[in-house]
């Protein structure tokens, strides 16, 4: 394929600008795109690779352009992951590093969100910053509205997003009060409430905040204006190596190329197309980018509607739409309405700043938004060719599905007609997705109708949905059918009928949900059939029936609200010297560095000379034999050094810790999907993974194929040793009880969609087989000794260093030790530095998750609601190897209580072995499953009693001092205060009045209300996982160096280090330091797990601080009137030693399973948490409205980075029981490998209500300064909003007369909360599945 003349044989040159520095680059690869440009190129790593696909926000940046004819210009966030450099040429790039650090000056943005404690791990925070800065840069004092769609496109898994919010808020002009006396005291109250307390609800100050001053900001560089308004628009032509980039500059120059070139793809904001070529490995060598075009960025109004050229951004859209809809009269609006509605959550705003229109409509998709509305609106295409132009209906090009070739491959969308709405017509948009924003549809609809004037009969009618087929589908028969019909309940029921006949569905149907998208077909023909209804009796009462009042809430969506939030917690004694930090809301010592991009991660480590990069082949065949590993072809490709296999191991390819064991490299058969068969080593990423797509494995598919727990059990495959613990005489109990409850419940797995991928980087030292091992990892000691077993050298030659981690949850431990094997072992073999970065699909492939866990029980009790015995077996999905799985059964039974009392109790728990990647560690670590177990039994002894759920679990509760199963003491004093304080925070008793009183008047609308204590066990049940070391050395200047063995992963254990290390040392923990946790420091450092980092590692810093000040003392004691510089001075002058280790031996603890009884946990931490929510029927959508949390965490060493802790905990908690949902193939390959698949939460969950208060006055006697271990608890508590919707849901069914006990599983998606809502649509849903399947097996025979 030759290129065009134009431009000549040598490639363009590329300038742009980055952070006010022209970059000019002669060898443009098309590829590439900005994210990977300025990470590896300009050496800002400040912007962060998250997921790749636009997803997740980290790698936001700010992009500015100049219009030569409007002399304006634009800034607006975009995902760099998604850019191509290529497409950049004339524009202004400006990265977090570019607006603020910490040598010259942050910026307000950055240092609010710092001071705000919006930031844990920190690797979202940059991402956060530039999209709050690109706002701002467009309007310096932001709405609420504006902030939140802001961030829109923005992950975060550590914080619950409320502190980040906080730090935004400060910018708005509006007030942030809650605004809201309903159910009790607005914020501004409350704060007047608790003068005077010892308790405070300010966790900072913005007094010292400095002022945003749009003065200061970057100026457009002022040579890309000259660039822009002097230069002669010409083609520009950039060729990389394998893909040549053409950007022509007038619509003939287009035209010609297409014509020319008629397979080439069209790229403006390339939201589809990266995705396709980065996932799909799709590769085009054309690449036209027609962007430059004027004639395809027009907007103009016309007398008939609105012409919109189709490279128009979705932004620019949207804003065109915004302000047409504010000058017309309504009737003439209601396209451009729907079409907003549609807009406000289709995509991140990054997403909707660089996605076309044009883009948007001719990829045709099923999942498109718009098009169903722009379909239904009789908009128009013209298009045009070498030579022609022509104008189609846009509904065309949906004709015969995907298949239609209306549009030939030379012809170019130019622009967009969207006419103006007519006065008797009435257009709807609906959409349902995973999230509420940010989300591909499930399914969407666009519906018009026309009438006959002054009538309700229909003149036209159009109804098209997305997420049906393979492309929009329009129900055209069901349309031409209802013609002519009277807009009535008649007409509904045959809409209904005729539109799941037509609309049709199979049941093996691409992305499953079968049942749900039926359903919700219908539902949004029933939507829209009232909304018209309603519109019509508006016009004229006397038309047609209006709404039933008890309907009107169906009409209503729910929208997103800037959420309100307040923190309560204890203040220091007032007697506590002010520089004593300990209990103080300080911001975490990074926290700026997060916000400047300073801090750095595993991969910004700079590049080491020569150093080679890592891609994976993994199995494609869950069960099978290698037969065959054909590398010649990846061997021969660009860039490629070598592939490693297990053959190049020179030490141990297993780890054994029970009989299967653990495996770096697959050697003769693969056990999952996923599993790592050879790494290719190449000079770049690019070619690393290039290279691995021609690896050619040969399998043999093995039997049996085991994938569920349900396969497993019958299959008789499980890992042992199994658990199990029995308490009292059961058998015994059961024949005494009044009622039995029995059945079983299904919590999904979970991803843990840490923000940082999985990351090492090993480099060799050039002698005694040393190597520096950098590695994202919560366990340094275990790296250090995976790494040197597999290569066969002492472990005292590897030396493992992690400065912080971006986000583990329990991820980042056995699965990091693999991969770093892995690294080390391409190292070893090539005697390069190798860079190792998990892209997100393949670290979600590889890594496995939370174990999904099946409970079947048989619980008895008395006709009061009190739990008399309980008979329940545990069934976990391990995987295919054990990894933490037998740890995960053991704490998953011996939590299983949660906070109620069970006299006879026998529980059994088996870790399934299936061909899956194998399950780890998770934030609660069985507990949020077992935990859910129980409370699912509170529900239904609740409804078989007639009692309401809270009185079921007071009559539950322990009150009282005992032995609870396993024969531990437990104090439940805290459990009760909990309870009762959250019960008078959230005023349950007159809420749940008010709820029951909604419930009455509304039908399709219901709301939920539940408050669910916890009381969570903390420790490890051996002693040696406890133990601690750290080591601090004061310099002859005073400063102090500190380290410890724990891991930085956003909890703040650093910074808590500081703070003891001040108030043991009593000096500012300015001159405290901490560099890095490092095997060369602290050896044999147990794992940062289960919230033990600030308990174990603070004894340990605090042995070491007073070892010194002991040593210290007879020099202070003699000069008392001296300086700390003074007494350091001194002691080194009389050759004392100023380095000291400190240990803690870890906590007691131990269990005997086969006596069932032992004193496995240290202490308790207690909470109590109630979650109000709104659900539709309709939709299964459903709304977190308010949700008030207790704590008791005793003395609190740091609030802001506790209340941090419970609040990130618990919306993390709203994603594994609402939201996210593992979906695998029939063959055990895993589907949801992304953010654009896998939905954790967003801005828009978490409750527009959100309180926590930290119990005050407690005690804990066993932990430093009296403080608990809390990172994990508050995840659990996030089944309040599971249960509120249980309850919600249970309303809908007893209003429909379902009677009858039901059990909800996990998560609660608003696929399982609108198929358990039956009514009239589920019904005929139902019916019309049993005739189609009928039909279909009558067709087969």
């Amino acid at each position: 394929m030759s290129l065009p003349a134009a431009g000549g044989a040598r490639p363009d040159e590329l300038i742009f600008f980055v952070n006010g520095k022209k970059i000019v680059e002669k060898n443009a690869d098309p590829e590439q795109m900005l994210l990977s440009y300025i990470r590896k190129r300009l050496r800002l790593t400040g912007t962060k690779y998250g997921c790749g696909g636009g997803g997740c926000g980290a790698c936001t940046v700010m992009i500015s352009t100049y219009e030569p004819l409007s002399k304006k210009i634009r800034h607006y966030s975009a995902n760099s992951c998604l850019l191509p450099i290529c497409s950049l040429h004339g524009i202004s790039v400006t990265t977090v590093e570019g607006i603020g650090c910490t040598k010259t000056r942050i910026h307000p943005v950055q240092e609010r969100l710092a001071k705000c404690h919006g930031s844990q791990c920190g690797f979202c925070t940059p991402g956060m910053v530039m999209s709050m800065y690109a706002l701002l840069r467009n309007h310096p004092e932001p709405s609420m509205e504006q902030i939140t769609a802001a961030l829109s496109g923005n992950l975060c898994r550590c914080t619950g997003y409320r502190p980040i919010l906080d730090g935004c808020k400060t910018f708005c002009k509006e007030s942030v009060c809650c605004q809201s006396k309903e159910n009790g005291n607005c914020c501004l109250d409350q704060e007047d409430k608790l003068k005077g307390e010892e308790i405070s609800s300010k966790l900072f100050s913005a007094d010292a905040f400095q002022p945003l001053d749009p003065t200061q900001e970057f100026i457009f560089p002022p040579e890309l204006m000259t660039m822009a308004e002097n230069q002669p628009e010409r083609t520009c032509i950039f060729k990389g190596e394998r893909t040549t980039w053409i950007s022509p500059a007038s619509l003939k120059e287009l035209l010609e190329l297409k014509a020319k070139y008629p397979k080439a793809p069209l790229v403006v904001g390339n939201t589809s197309l990266g995705p396709e070529m980065k996932f799909k490995k799709v590769h085009h060598p054309i690449i036209i980018s027609p962007a430059r075009i004027l004639d395809l960025n027009v907007v103009r109004y016309t007398d008939n509607g609105l012409i919109v050229g189709a490279a128009c951004s979705l932004a620019v859209v949207k804003d065109a739409l915004t302000k047409i809809v504010s000058e017309l009269p309504g009737e003439k609006a209601k396209i451009f309405r729907a079409l907003l509605h549609q807009l406000k959550t289709l995509g991140g705003q990054q997403i909707r700043n660089i996605a076309s229109l044009g883009g948007n409509i001719m990829s045709r998709k099923s999942t498109s938004d718009l098009n169903p509305i722009l379909a239904v609106g009789n908009c128009t295409l013209n298009l045009a060719s070498r030579g022609e132009t022509r104008r189609i209906r846009l509904s065309d090009i949906f004709t015969n599905g995907a298949g239609n070739n209306i549009l030939t491959p030379e012809e170019v969308l130019v622009s967009v007609h969207i006419p103006h709405s007519r006065k008797e017509e009435f257009v709807s948009a609906f959409r349902q997705a995973q999230r509420r924003e940010n989300s591909l549809p499930i399914v969407n609809a666009g519906m018009r109708v026309l009438f006959a004037e002054g009538t309700d009969i229909i003149k036209d009618l159009g109804i098209f949905y997305g997420g049906i087929g393979s492309t929009t589908v329009y129900a055209k028969q069901t349309c031409q059918t209802l013609t002519g019909r009277l807009w009535n309940e008649q007409m509904l029921d045959e809409a209904c009928r005729l539109v799941l006949k037509e609309v049709s569905l199979p049941g093996s149907a691409p992305g499953g949900k079968v049942q749900y998208r039926r359903t919700l077909i219908v539902s949004f023909l029933f939507k829209f059939y009232l909304e018209v209804l309603q519109s019509l009796n508006r016009m004229d009462p006397h038309r047609c029936l209006d709404v039933p009042e008890k309907y009107e809430s169906a009409l209503q969506d729910f929208k997103s609200q800037m959420p309100q939030s307040e923190q309560i917690f204890q203040e220091v004694n007032p007697e506590q010297l002010p520089r004593d930090p300990v209990g103080r809301p300080i911001m975490h010592h990074a926290g700026i560095k997060h916000a400047t991009g300073e801090a750095l991660y595993c991969d910004d480590v700079r590049a080491v000379d020569e150093e080679l990069f890592l891609a994976v082949v993994t199995s494609s065949q869950a069960h099978a034999k290698i037969v065959s590993i054909d590398l010649s072809e990846a061997l021969k490709a660009p860039g490629v050094f070598d592939v490693v296999t297990a053959q190049d191991i020179p030490g141990t390819n297993e780890f054994y810790n029970y009989s299967d064991p653990e495996i770096i490299f697959a050697k003769d058969k693969v056990i999952c999907v996923g599993q790592i068969v050879c790494v290719v080593v190449a000079d770049s990423d690019v070619h690393a993974k290039q290279a691995a797509a021609k690896v050619k494995i040969e399998y043999e598919a093995l039997e049996p194929v085991i994938l569920t727990i349900e396969e497993a059990i019958k299959h008789n495959s499980f890992f042992e040793p199994q658990r199990k613990l029995e308490r009292g005489n059961v058998n015994e109990a059961f024949e005494t009880v009044d009622q039995i409850l029995e059945g079983e419940i299904h919590i999904g797995g979970q991803e843990h969609f840490y923000m940082e991928t999985q990351s090492v980087l090993v480099v060799p030292k050039g002698e005694d087989k040393e190597l520096d091992v950098y590695v994202s990892t919560q366990h340094p000691a275990l790296i250090q000794e995976m790494v040197a077993s597999c290569l066969g050298v002492p472990a005292n030659r590897i030396m493992c260093h992690v400065k912080r981690i971006g986000g583990a949850f329990g991820g980042k431990i056995g699965k990091a030790g693999l991969l770093a094997s892995v690294a080390a072992v391409a190292a070893n073999k090539t005697g390069h530095a190798v860079r190792f970065i998990l892209d997100r699909g393949d670290d979600m492939l590889i890594t496995g998750g939370r174990h999904p866990l099946i409970c079947k029980y048989k619980v008895g009790f008395t006709n009061d609601g009190r739990i008399m015995a309980a008979d329940a077996k545990y069934y976990i999905n391990g995987g295919c190897t054990p990894d933490d799985s037998i740890l995960v059964v053991e704490v998953a039974l011996l939590k299983m209580d949660n906070a109620y009392k069970i006299p006879n109790l026998r529980c059994c728990g088996c870790a399934c072995k299936t061909n899956l990647p194998s399950n780890t560690a998770f934030r609660g670590f069985g507990f949020p499953q077992s935990g859910l177990v129980i409370e699912s039994w509170i529900m239904g002894i609740a409804a078989k009693s007639g009692l309401s759920p809270e009185k079921v679990r007071e009559i539950n509760m322990y009150k009282e001092t005992e032995q609870i199963c396993y024969i531990q003491e437990l104090d439940p004093e805290n459990l009760v205060r909990c309870w009762n304080k959250c019960m008078e925070k959230s005023a349950y008793y007159s809420r749940k009045m008010a709820v029951e009183e909604f419930n009455k008047l509304n039908y399709w609308k219901k709301k939920g209300i539940a408050i669910i204590p916890m009381k969570f066990p903390f420790g490890l049940t051996s002693s040696f996982l406890s133990q601690a070391a750290a080591l601090v050395h004061i310099y002859t200047d005073g400063s102090v160096l500190l380290t410890h063995g724990g891991i930085e992963m956003g909890q703040g254990i650093h910074t808590k280090m500081i703070q003891v290390a001040s108030r043991e040392l009593k000096i500012p923990m300015s001159s405290i330091h901490f560099c890095e946790t490092s095997t060369t420091t602290v050896p044999n450092a147990c794992a940062s797990v289960a919230s033990t980092g600030t308990d174990v590692n603070g004894m340990a810093v605090k042995d070491a601080c007073q070892t010194l000040l002991k040593r210290l003392e007879p020099i202070i004691s003699k000069n008392p009137t001296g300086t700390w510089n003074d007494w350091v001075k001194e002691a080194f002058e009389q050759s004392i030693n100023l380095s000291a280790t400190g240990y803690f031996r870890g906590y007691t603890a131990d269990m005997d399973w086969e006596k069932g009884e032992g004193h496995p946990f240290t202490y308790f931490v207690f909470g109590a948490a109630c979650s109000e929510v709104e659900i539709d029927c309709l939709t299964g959508d459903h709304k977190n409205i308010r949700t008030d949390i207790v704590m008791d965490i005793g003395c609190s060493i740091n609030p802001a980075l506790d209340i941090g802790q419970i609040e990130g905990a618990f919306v993390q908690g709203i994603g594994l029981y609402t939201m996210e949902e593992l979906k695998y193939s029939p063959d055990g390959v895993l589907y949801t490998r992304g953010p654009d698949q896998y939905k954790i939460p967003a801005v828009c969950d978490i409750p527009e209500q959100f309180s926590v208060s930290l119990l005050s006055s407690s005690q804990n006697p066993y932990a430093i300064y009296s403080s608990k271990g809390l990172g994990e608890a508050g995840l659990f508590l996030g089944c309040s909003v599971f249960f509120a919707i249980w309850d919600a849901v249970a309303t809908v069914r007893k209003e429909r007369g379902l009677s009858g006990i039901f059990t909800l599983n996990s998560p609660l998606t608003p696929e399982r909360i609108r198929m358990a809502c039956a009514d009239q649509f589920t019904e005929m849903c139902a019916l019309f599945s049993a005739y189609s399947s009928a039909n279909e097996c009558q067709r087969r025979t």
